[in-house]
């Protein structure tokens, strides 16, 4: 039953998501935040001074710190909102633009505001070189030079690479090496004939990005530069990363750039605005368990947000899990599937029925918010019903939601 205090998103939107060497490796993480940050409000036709709360998640900090520290600041600031706007920026690893989105839902449910703005937005391509110590170092000698991007950097405080663990976990759930090849190839198929379809245009998930040239006509990126033609066979050739059993090039997604927004609000608000909700948000839930198991915490996320919300998988339409590796939806719709073989194939159907981020690439603050905007309109275009979306962060960190589109 709808009621006016529902919380529903009204617009979503993402950029194209890039290769790692391509035509918006230089652009700002914090430029591509201005650029859905204007276009979410705009496609609506909601004033920047009308949305009472901006927040923005961000996870590749070197980049980011090229600009100093505050983006959700600065980004809200250029692109046009008010200097009395509140906003915050946060780092939950891959989950952050859908921590952005639950912490919005809470300040709504809060009675503090009524129309809030979830973003995400990396450039893993424009990430520096650190060289830690040479503001001290002495006047000779050789200088350090250390790259965030490889291993994540987590090796230097004593953890393991992402792409062992998931790997290791893996094979404990018995998802071998070829099944992560077979779905990294279908991620692709999936990917391209979504694409033949339409359901990855500009103005409805898409906007494009536009690049100045010093000489001639602007670039105009309209579509996802990642997805390929690839095979089994050709995937299984690819080696390993970082000592991972499994984990592999071809497996895993592309480091990329890119930024997405949502804009939501209460039903009672939209209604007065005249704006037909894309979806109600039904539920929002943060998780965490052991850093080893990454590859299950979206599955673990999945059952604890259905238990909140008093539904069952079956309920679900279409689920979407992130693809940090292929090892991601194939051991969590497992562990949904309770051991049932047939129920795993079923569910594994429903899952990124359109490809994911192997195909459409990973900048992995907009991630979380990509995936939920996925969601949403593939539910529209199915006729309606309930989906979930489910996202890990780094160290086994998880983030949920529920939609229910009319």
């Amino acid at each position: 039953m709808k009621s006016k205090n529902d919380i529903v998103m009204v617009s979503a939107v993402r950029t194209p998501f890039s290769k790692f060497e391509s035509v918006m490796k230089d652009i700002p993480s914090i430029d591509l935040g201005v650029m859905v940050m204007k276009e979410v409000i705009a496609r609506v036709g909601v004033k920047p001074e009308e949305v009472e709360e901006i927040n923005y998640g961000t996870c590749v900090l070197p980049e980011v710190a090229l600009e100093l520290d505050v983006p959700a600041r600065q980004a809200s600031l250029l692109a046009g909102f008010p200097a009395e706007n509140i906003s915050l920026t946060m780092d939950r690893a891959c989950c952050s633009s859908l921590t952005a989105l639950r912490l919005g839902v809470l300040a709504i449910r809060a009675g503090e505001v009524e129309t809030a703005m979830s973003v995400g937005s990396d450039n893993m391509s424009r990430t520096p070189h650190m060289a830690p110590g040479l503001r001290w170092a002495k006047r000779l000698g050789h200088i350090r030079l250390v790259d965030p991007l490889f291993e994540l950097g987590y090796t230097a405080k004593g953890f393991r690479p992402l792409a062992v663990d998931a790997g290791e976990v893996a094979l404990e759930y018995a998802v071998t090496r070829e099944m992560q090849d077979a779905w990294a190839a279908m991620s692709h198929e999936r990917y391209t004939k979504a694409d033949g379809e339409g359901k990855f245009k500009i103005g409805e998930e898409l906007m494009p990005v536009v690049i100045p040239q010093k000489k001639g006509e602007p670039i105009v990126v309209e579509k996802d530069e990642s997805p390929r033609r690839t095979s089994i066979e050709a995937l299984a050739k690819l080696k390993p990363v970082y000592g991972s059993p499994t984990v592999t090039p071809g497996n895993a997604p592309p480091l990329s750039a890119g930024s997405s927004a949502i804009l939501f609000m209460t039903r009672k608000k939209a209604e007065e605005r005249g704006l037909k909700p894309l979806a109600t948000i039904v539920a929002t839930l943060p998780t965490a368990t052991a850093p080893r198991y990454i590859a299950s915490i979206p599955g673990i996320t999945i059952q604890k947000i259905l238990a909140k919300a008093g539904l069952k998988i079956d309920d679900m339409k279409i689920i979407e899990i992130n693809e940090a590796f292929a090892a991601m939806p194939l051991v969590s719709t497992k562990i949904l599937a309770d051991g049932d073989e047939k129920k795993w194939k079923g569910l594994q159907d429903r899952t990124n029925v359109n490809g994911g981020a192997i195909a459409i690439g990973h900048p992995v603050g907009a991630s979380a918010g990509r995936i939920t905007m996925t969601l949403a309109y593939e539910l529209r275009r199915r006729g309606g019903g309930y989906g979930v979306a489910s996202i890990c962060g780094g160290l086994a960190q998880g983030e949920g939601v529920i939609l229910k589109v009319d």
